[in-house]
């Protein structure tokens, strides 16, 4: 999709901090971190969200679920991590690209709200 901000930064259009990247999957620091350790992850191929799912091949879907337990043991989180896909204005995801965050590095607060 041409004008979405996570594909631009997958094209290397936009700077990022990649951390991982796999023929499916491109994975890089957020730029607003809500824990001393925050990535996201993005399938490749362009889909909105997880309600848009149907449309891309199964095997881009498991390859971002995946790479987060590498990315997660890459970056350390062995006591554990947090991963989070906003799905939809109420749930507040800002970019639409279907997105996983992995978030640790820190005791994460037992409530999510």
């Amino acid at each position: 999709m041409e004008n979405c901000l996570f594909c631009k930064i997958m094209k290397g259009e936009i700077p990022s901090a990649k951390v991982y990247e796999n023929e499916y999957v491109y994975a890089f620091r957020d730029i607003n971190p809500q824990a001393p350790t925050h990535v996201l992850v993005i399938p490749k191929e362009h889909v909105a969200s997880l309600n848009d799912t149907a449309g891309i091949p199964d095997r881009n879907l498991a390859e971002c679920l995946r790479a987060i337990p590498v990315i997660a043991a890459q970056e350390g989180l062995t006591g554990g991590y947090r991963v989070i896909s906003n799905c939809g204005p109420d749930a507040c995801q800002t970019v639409p690209h279907l997105h996983f965050h992995i978030l640790g590095g820190t005791q994460l607060a037992e409530r999510m709200a």
